[in-house]
């Protein structure tokens, strides 16, 4: 390959470890005379990392007595009325954890809404601090394009994420806690549009706020607590909205962030 002609999938493979030594030579070759393309790799890099810590311990997780029962079961197969060696797959219980954690992520959950009796998604599993805290570490690291609407185009940013969700949303004044709008994106949830606003300090440290309707006829909740990974979220119910703070800061920082967001959104 000609180095002078990198490509987005040679910097995926560089990040993934799955170049030759050789072409691993000439990345880093690129990469040190070229500084935006080493940013975007060292942001892809915290990314892996962070969505490393989140999952990790959910592969590690049993998996349902139903659901083992089926990775260690003999398997028959007959092809052309010769019948096969029976075969047991007890590695299979890893390989289904991670197709479980894919299967639960928020696109995942979008594309398989209603494909079951009932509506009995597969993703109706996956909490809101988990939904925000996947978010967050997907998005905060990225150096070049970590939001799709900047702060300085809120009012726009505001309306295309209000009709987006069907209802006014507005990202909360944090500058008095030293943390500013960056912009904000819309994501896939469960079944339906959700949104993300970033903020960031003056260190460059960056919180998200998701934000989803997709908890309307729920029971109002308080503040809760819940630590994905090397994420803090604080999250709540309030009226139609579910909202989730996250940030890789202390419990106590993010409570008084959190406190700030909830007095500001209360009644909304």
């Amino acid at each position: 390959m000609n180095p002078l002609k990198m490509t987005e999938d040679d910097l995926q493979a560089y990040v993934d470890d799955a170049l030759t030594a050789a072409r691993r030579g000439e990345v880093e070759a690129w990469l040190a005379g070229h500084p935006e393309d080493a940013e975007r790799v060292a942001a892809y890099r915290a990314q892996k990392l962070a969505l490393k810590a989140l999952f990790d311990p959910v592969l590690e997780e049993p998996l349902p007595d139903h659901w083992s029962a089926l990775t260690v079961q003999p398997l028959n197969a007959t092809v052309e009325g010769k019948k096969w060696p029976k075969f047991k797959f007890p590695v299979l219980q890893r390989l289904a954890a991670g197709v479980l954690v894919a299967t639960l992520g928020g696109i995942g959950g979008w594309l398989a809404h209603d494909r079951y009796p009932g509506g009995q998604t597969m993703a109706r599993l996956v909490p809101l601090p988990q939904q925000a805290a996947v978010a967050h570490v997907v998005y905060s690291p990225d150096a070049r394009r970590p939001v799709e609407v900047t702060a300085d185009q809120e009012e726009a940013l505001v309306k295309w994420l209000s009709k987006r969700l069907g209802t006014p949303v507005k990202p909360p004044k944090l500058g008095g806690l030293g943390y500013e709008l960056v912009g904000g994106r819309l994501l896939p949830g469960n079944s339906g549009p959700v949104a993300q606003f970033m903020y960031q300090d003056a260190s460059g440290q960056r919180m998200t706020l998701y934000v989803t309707t997709e908890n309307a006829g729920k029971p109002e909740t308080g503040f809760r607590f819940a630590r994905e990974g090397e994420i803090n979220v604080f999250y709540w119910v309030e009226g139609k909205f579910g909202y989730a703070l996250s940030a890789g800061i202390a419990k106590g920082e993010l409570a008084k962030v959190a406190t700030a967001v909830y007095d500001q959104l209360d009644g909304k």
